[in-house]
Formats: C-alpha cells, structure tokens, sequence
C-alpha cells in the first residue's frame, strides 16, 4: 500500500489530505488568538506586562518580498521557512520575538503590467499581494500579521516622504563630534543657517558678501549645496524608447535596456541624488561591527571603493585660448613622470572646451583620429560620433572590451605638471565619469589598459619602476622595485620603492601648489529619481524662482493622482537629445498648486516635483515600521525603537578592541543578489536617522545570513530558449544516458537559479496539495546547509513525508486513532539519545544548520519506531523539537497528547548532561600479538588510564609474572602486552 494512500483499513494515516486538515485548523486556531503577537512595550499597542513576562526580547528579518504576479515558487519561501523555525524556537525559550512580513509593492513590472492594460497599478499589485499572502499562510508561517503593510499603504508612504524630507532638511558637518568620539555627522540645515547668519561659517563666495545679502533664491541655491538630498545634472542611464532613466541594474552589458531591449544612452540629466558619499568612511569602517559573513563585508567594501592617493591638477589651454586644469585621482601619484598621455571620459564637462573648431592640429597622428577617420575630417566631428558610440554602452561593457581599446584624441594637449612635457588629451570609453574624477593619467608603463591603449595609438611608453628581471619586455610591470626616470629638479625618486615615492611626489606637489594627498571612492552619490509613475511622489515643490520647498508634514502623504496613460513619453529610440516627460507631468491640476507656507508671504504658486522615487526607498527602513506600524504620530515611538533595537552588551565576535555593539534587527535573512545596494542604502538612511536623533542604534542589521537558492533542471530548445520544465519528458537513450524531448524535439538539460526566467518554477501549492506544509518545510530544511544552493527534486519529497508518517504513527495509531504512547521508562540507551539529541538540536536551531537538527531527529525517532510501547518522555521531547519544523503536526500530536494551549510558548526541551551515559568502546587485549582478553573502556579514556586496566586483568597478571618488556597502547581499541 503506498504510502500516500488512506484506506477504511488505516482511516487515521497522516496523508496529504489529512495534513490539509490539521494545517488549515491550526492556521485559523493562530489567527484568531494570535499566537505570534509580540507585545510592544509602548505606543498603541503597548503592553509593558507581557513584555516583561517574556524577557529578552529578538527581531527576525526576511528580505522584503516583491509581490509578483505569478505567484510563489519553492524557492522563495526558503528564507521564510527558516526564520520561522528560528523564531519559533526562540519563542519556546521564552523570548518576545518580533517576526512579521510587509510587502515591497512599488515597482516596474505593475507598472508595465499598467501601461499595457490601463489597469491602475494598484490593482494588479494588491491581487498579486492577495495571492502572495494566501500561499504564504498556507505555510504556516507564524507572522505577526497585525504588523503588517505595504509600501504602497498612504500611512506608509506618508513616513517614507516624511524621511525623505529628513534627509532633504540635513547638511553633514565633517567636523561635528559624533556620540562615539569620532567625528563628521548629519545636522539639521536650520543649524547651518545659524552659523551662516551669525558669521561663524564663511559665506561661500569670492565676493564677500554675507548671508543677509543674499537673496532668498541665493540661499537655496547655497544651501542646495550642502543638503544631503539634492539636484544635480547627473549622468544617467536615458532610454529614449521607454522614456525613463534606467538604474545600472536595468542596463544589458551591451548597453541596452533589460525590458524591450532598447539603446540606452549616458546622458547628464537633472536629478535627485542622495550625498551618500558623505557617510562612505562610516559605511566602510563599521562593518567591522556588526555579525556577517565575511563575503558580504567584502562586497560592500569594494562597492564603496575607498582609495589613499593624491589628486593631481594637469593644466591645459581651451580653445577659447583659457586657462584650464584637468583633476585626476591616481592612487599611484609616484608614476607621474611616466604619464606620456591622459585620457577622459567622453562625459566629460571639459570635452566641449577642449575640441578644436575646424581641421585636426598640426601633429595630430593618422590613427588619433577615430576609426572611420575617412568620415570625421574634423575633431568635432570625430569626438561627436565616439561620444554616440560610447552612450550606447554599458559600464559593464566599457569595462570588458578587452585590448581592443578605442578612442578619439580631443585635439588639445595637457601639461605634465612634473616633467612640463606637452601630452595629448583623448577621449576613451574605458574610463568613466562615475569613478574618480573622470579622467586618468595614463601611464602605460605602470598599467595594463594603458598600455593596450599607447600600443593602438603608437603613444610613448616610460617605465617609472625597474622591473624585476624576469618580467617581459612587452609587458607593463604592476609590482613594487626602485623608481627610475623619476627624478628632475622638482622632485628625485629614483631608487625608492613605491610607498616611499608615493609619500615623497605627494609632499612636493603640496608645497608647490600642484595637488594634495586624498582619499576617493568609488561609490558615486546615490541617483534617487524616476521618471514614471508607480512610486512615491516626491514632498517637494518649486516656487517661481525655482526654490523647492517642503510639502508641509500636515499634508502628508502627498497622494499620486490618477493619470491619463501611466507610460512615460517614448522617442525614437536613437533621439539621444530626447528629454524625460514623466507621467505626473500630465496631470496640471496636481502640478500645480497654490498654498500658503506661513512664512508671510501669502498664497503663492508651486510646482510639484514630477518624478517619483525609486523603490529602493521603501525598502529603506520597512523593518523600522514593523516595529510600530499603528503609530499615526511617529514613524516609530522611541521607546519601542530603543526597545527592539536596542544594543547588546558585548560587540560582535571579532570586532575590533573597544568596539561598541551598534544595535539592530537580530538576525536578517536573504539572498546575497541584494547584499550590496539593499543594505548599503538601508544603512545610509539609518545613520542619518540616527544622527538627528530619530533612532538609537546606529546599524539597521546586527546580524545577516546569506541564504542559498534553490535550483532546478532546466531545458533549452536548440537556439538556446528555455521551454517549459514541466512538459519535458526523459527518455532513455542509445548509450545509455538518458535524453530530454519536449514538444517532439530534444532539448539540453542544466541547472539553474529556480524561477519564472527558465521556466522551470515549481509552486508551493502544488507541495502543498501532494504533501502538506509540514512536509514541504521538513524537506526545505533537510535539504543541506541554509547558506548553499541546492537541487530541487520533487520526487525526493517523499522521504520527509515519510518521516513524518513514522512520527505520527509513533503518537498515533492508524487504524483506531488512539494514542499509543506509554507512561513507560525509556532503557539507558534510549534515555542518552535522547538528551544527546536535545543538545544537539538545540545547538543547531541557534546555528540556523536546520538540515543536522532534523538528521538527528529522524535518528531518535527511528529508535522510537522500533518500540513496542513509545515512552512518553522520548515521543514529548520528539514532538516538542519537531515544532519549529513542522508546527501543525507537533501541534495536533501535543493536543492528541493530553496537553491544551498549543505548543507554540511550551519549553524548548533541556538536555539532563547527567543523564548521558557515555558510550562504550570493545578494547582488544593481546598477549604476545595474540588476543586474550577483551574489556568495554570509555571511549575517551586516556592511554595510562587504559594501560593500568589492562595490567590489572587477570589473564595479562597470569601471563606476566616474569614482569612486563614493554607494553604498546594504542587508546580506546588496543593494547598488545610483552612478557619479559
């Protein structure tokens, strides 16, 4: 009989059917009493008794869920399998846990779903939520729902504007001492109006006029200098045939757009741009204080990009015939003598200054010219079409050209501020206008890219480091050696090594006036706009000198309008001049308005900003909502934040001698494809809420883990498209191996990333029909360790049913439904199973290693199973440990049990140390090298300990009374005794 099958015969197995049954009965029964409400200690549901009787208090976080139309896969709940089982094992410890899940719902697929239907976006993304929020009870999932929200909720939103204007209203004051002792933090732009109004600050300005007489748009435009949010001409990621500006993330590496696959080009465009650079030293430097693994530290270093050099000023004549100077940031300030040519990125704002009018300058080379050099005579018109060519590609792309490196000399030469020399000035895509200043030194004889580039253009190559002797003569030399050609009456370097040059070339160009020792970064200043619809209106507005002003707190949120079409304005797709018309812009009776700010100066016009925020914003603080989302007059009480956040006694493991443990959630839970941006911007935006006191803890995540992904077969057809997972049939093979067909003809198999894109998704619902919840979380987590990828195999499913099944049968009898556990004692062996699985369970569920937690499970559960009689002890401590795992079936075996009140707050079960009787070990006695006896020895017993038992046997005394040669012991298994 299968073991699916439920027959007259065993009307009491535990089936699928029978699982829905149980399932859906305890997903009510926690509904309505709330079983995984956590009381807050303030605010509007303040409960201070409850928080005191459950004592110490943990935040668990999943990553913010996309509410997508197609529903789960069986790789999306593996997170949220495993945070429940961690917080509902924590709960059994007796801790207020805080676990609930919101819903990340502004973004671009309701959006498109929205301009092709004229369906609201709204719409379509609460259906999906609905969906999301079905299949995720289904799971068991022991959320507190009543925390629970949508960044598309106007109570939401309305805080996200709130913090917007927070930031927009902050300036960062680079010498201003923080808490910590160190210095540089945000300070509200009331502060710095002080200083600039009480002269204690400098005006900015050559002509020296103070605050007062500046105009008021004088101010703005100062103080818009400073603000943390900010406008700015910006190069950006311009899609002419979608009619919006595109994150990075959205870029194909061919420099075309992800949806459509459009030509994007590099555009400057004003836009809203967030100074998170000025919080890029904190970024970095506290990673060492909070608990992540040591990959995801790295990721976020190299993002920021921190590097110690100089930067160096090289003149150069505009064709205007002005003085100009072209700033580089070189980390290897001690190879200037060796920069025979600069290079900047066609973006550059100097290029226009620097391309002739007319014909090419006397010197220009043949090959200087482009490459269709036939059709650019001019120098305009050769830098005009690189410029097209390299704004229709990716940074990605720009970067992996290899050595074929292209570019286009402007017709202007620079100066070499060290040696004098005259070198020539090209425009070359390898470098970007996001990194560092936009423009390199070359030093071919220190750089790979360099080189590739003066071999092409025939450009001179001056070693500045003697390489070693070995090293080719083709090749630059990237290593440390003594400088060479490195010395005139500037400045001598020939012969130091590199940190000592770098130290010397710095000091001179600082006392002459030539550049400065500094530190750059890679991270750019954070692009914070989008030209379309579905996203949170921007609290801004403009006044007719185009001075924005705050949308006042008493009128927040400020509410998206219904729009005629929700698309933005498209253009051919190659007008690269073409201009975003954002979809707000089509609706005048909510751009404009008329209001008075109470600054005495009457009703007055305004403009609202058209563009809407990305999502990241939303998902920049939601985990601060959950902790008080009914707060109507905070976006949390500080007493809940200082509560739920709040520090820990001691810093991480491994953080540096002194360190201060900086609070946050306690344990976050995600995929690492958003370890960067996501939790890069989340911890901006906390540090600035935190340097203007809104919150206490300065990180917004102690502790993250990286999950794995779940992976699956997936077929591709023969020109490489994927075809559905599900309809693909496997045959046997000629040889043997087995071979794919689907739709009559064979495709490839391979492995990959579960998930609509190849179409080899699997839904929970399907797990949940054929299996249970229970089952479909057992096998989740007894899949391997939570931090690798895994295999998905549907068939394999099974094996935790039928663990499952065991347990149920060990608690309740299949054909009369009676409980068969015994109020019997437990033999030794059993009994120190038992408290060995206890301990080790328990240590597990804390290391989140849930696969080693059910492993040992199914161990003590096998012992069970071969028990005429299942001792009541054993099978409540089994049923206790397997809660977490598969809270439905413990729940219904607790109640089938005797016990009421579910198992959700019972004790986790405590391991009794003495109630472990080590096991023991068969050591061999050999006479001679022949057996004699044998003894049961502790398996941990020490070599003297072992040799004296041995001796003292009755056999060895009878064989030695001559006296003993030698005796040779080999702990716990072997001793071999000589006579004399």
């Amino acid at each position: 009989m299968s073991e699916q099958t439920q027959t007259n015969e065993t009307p009491f197995r535990y089936t699928a059917a029978m699982a829905g049954q149980i399932e859906v009965a305890w997903q009510d029964r926690w509904e309505e009493e709330g079983t995984f409400n956590a009381p807050n200690p303030a605010g509007p549901w303040a409960e201070p008794e409850k928080v005191a009787e459950r004592g110490e208090k943990l935040v668990v976080l999943d990553m913010f869920p996309y509410p997508s139309g197609a529903g789960l896969h069986v790789g999306h709940p593996l997170g949220y399998i495993a945070t429940d089982v961690y917080s509902r094992f924590h709960r059994m410890l007796g801790k207020n846990v805080l676990h609930a899940l919101g819903y990340d719902a502004f973004g671009l697929p309701a959006e498109q779903y929205a301009v092709q239907t004229g369906q609201h976006p709204r719409k379509t993304t609460e259906e999906n939520m609905t969906v999301m929020k079905r299949q995720l009870r289904r799971l068991g999932l022991g959320f507190d729902n009543r925390r629970s929200f949508a960044t598309i909720d106007e109570d939401y939103y309305r805080w996200t504007q709130w913090i917007f204007l927070q930031i927009w209203d902050a300036w960062y004051d680079v010498e201003a001492e923080r808490p910590d002792g160190g210095l540089g933090r945000a300070r509200p732009i009331r502060e710095l109006v002080e200083e600039f109004e009480s002269g204690r600050r400098a005006t900015p300005g050559d002509d020296g006029r103070s605050w007062s007489d500046l105009t008021a748009t004088e101010q703005a435009a100062v103080l818009d200098g400073y603000r943390l949010a900010y406008t700015d001409e910006a190069p950006v990621n311009w899609c002419p045939g979608l009619g919006t500006v595109l994150s990075n993330e959205e870029v194909t590496n061919e420099g075309r757009s992800e949806r459509g696959n459009f030509p994007v080009f590099r555009r400057n465009l004003r836009q809203w741009k967030m100074r998170i650079t000025a919080y890029a030293d904190r970024l970095a430097d506290d990673l060492d204080r909070v608990d992540w693994p040591d990959n995801v530290k790295l990721m976020q270093r190299n993002w920021i990009g921190r590097s110690q050099g100089a930067r160096i000023t090289f003149p150069v004549v505009t064709t205007a015939g002005e003085q100009a100077g072209i700033d580089v940031f070189t980390t290897r300030p001690d190879t200037i003598f060796g920069a025979t040519f600069m290079v900047v990125a066609p973006e550059h704002p100097l290029v226009e200054a620097l391309v002739p009018e007319g014909d090419w300058p006397e010197g220009t080379h043949a090959n200087w010219r482009g490459d269709d050099r036939a059709a650019r005579t001019t120098p305009r018109e050769a830098v005009a079409a690189y410029q097209l060519a390299a704004s229709r590609k990716g940074d990605v792309e720009r970067q992996t050209e290899g050595k074929d490196k292209t570019g286009v000399f402007t017709g202007s030469w620079a100066t070499n501020p060290v040696t004098g020399e005259m070198i020539p000035v090209f425009i070359a895509d390898y470098v970007l206008m996001g990194y560092g200043t936009g423009a390199i030194m070359a030093v071919p004889g220190q750089d790979a890219r360099d080189w590739e580039f003066a071999e092409k253009f025939e450009l001179p190559i001056v070693r500045t480091v003697q390489p070693d002797a070995a090293h080719p003569d083709d090749e630059p030399f990237l290593g440390d050696g003594p400088a060479i050609n490195s010395s005139n009456d500037l400045v001598a370097l020939d012969g130091l090594m590199v940190d000592e040059a770098k130290e010397r070339v710095i000091a001179v160009l600082e006392e002459a006036g030539l550049g400065e020792g500094t530190i750059t970064y890679r991270m750019r200043d954070w692009l914070f706009s989008r030209q379309r619809y579905w996203g949170e209106p921007f609290p801004i507005m403009y006044d007719e000198d185009g001075t924005a002003h705050p949308v006042p707190d008493d009128e927040l949120p400020l509410m998206l309008p219904d729009v005629p079409d929700y698309s933005p304005k498209t253009f051919d797709p190659d007008d690269a001049q073409s201009n975003p018309e954002p979809p707000l812009s089509r609706v005048p009776e909510w751009v404009n308005v008329e209001l008075d700010l109470g600054d005495g100066r009457g009703v007055r016009r305004f403009t609202r900003d058209t563009n809407t925020m990305p999502n990241w914003a939303g998902s920049c603080w939601y985990y601060l909502r959950y902790l008080d989302p009914a707060n109507a007059e905070a976006m949390v009480d500080p007493e809940n934040e200082r509560y739920w956040m709040a520090r820990q006694a001691a810093p991480v493991a491994g953080a540096p001698e002194g360190t201060v443990d900086p609070g946050g959630v306690d344990l976050y839970v995600g995929g690492v494809e958003h370890v960067v941006l996501h939790l890069l911007y989340a911890r901006f935006w906390h540090k600035v809420l935190f340097d203007l006191g809104h919150v206490q803890s300065e990180e917004p995540f102690r502790k993250y883990f990286a999950q794995g992904y779940i992976q699956a077969y997936a077929y591709t057809d023969a020109r490489g498209q994927y075809v559905p997972a599900a309809e693909v049939v496997e045959e046997p093979g000629k040889d043997g191996q087995p071979t794919f067909v689907w739709d009559g003809q064979l495709v490839n198999r391979e492995y990959g990333k579960i998930g609509k894109s190849l179409k080899n998704s699997v839904s929970p619902d399907e797990m949940y029909d054929a299996f249970g919840a229970d089952t479909f979380r057992v096998y989740e987590m007894a899949m391997g360790p939570l931090e690798l990828s895994k295999p998905w195999e549907t068939r394999a499913v099974v094996g935790s049913q039928r663990f499952l099944q065991r347990l149920w049968r060990n608690v309740v009898d299949e054909v009369t439904g009676e409980v068969r556990v015994g109020d019997v004692e437990p033999d030794q062996a059993l009994t120190t199973q038992l408290h060995r699985t206890v301990a080790g369970v328990r240590e597990d569920f804390e290391g989140l290693r849930f696969n080693t937690a059910i492993a040992k499970l199914i161990e003590l559960n096998n012992a069970v199973t071969k028990l005429d009689v299942p001792p009541r002890e054993v099978v409540e401590a089994l049923v206790l440990m397997i809660a977490p795992v598969a809270p439905h079936i413990a729940e219904e075996m607790w109640a089938r049990l005797g016990h009421t009140g579910g198992v959700s707050h019972v004790p986790f079960p405590v391991s009794d140390p003495s109630k472990i009787v080590e096991e023991q070990v068969t050591c061999v006695i050999q006479i001679k090298g022949k057996v004699r006896d044998r003894i049961e020895v502790a398996p941990d017993i020490s070599e003297d300990e072992l040799r004296e038992l041995a001796l003292a046997r009755d056999k060895v005394l009878a064989a030695t009374a001559n006296g003993v040669r030698t005796v040779v012991v080999r702990a716990p298994k072997l001793v071999n005794v000589v006579p004399l």
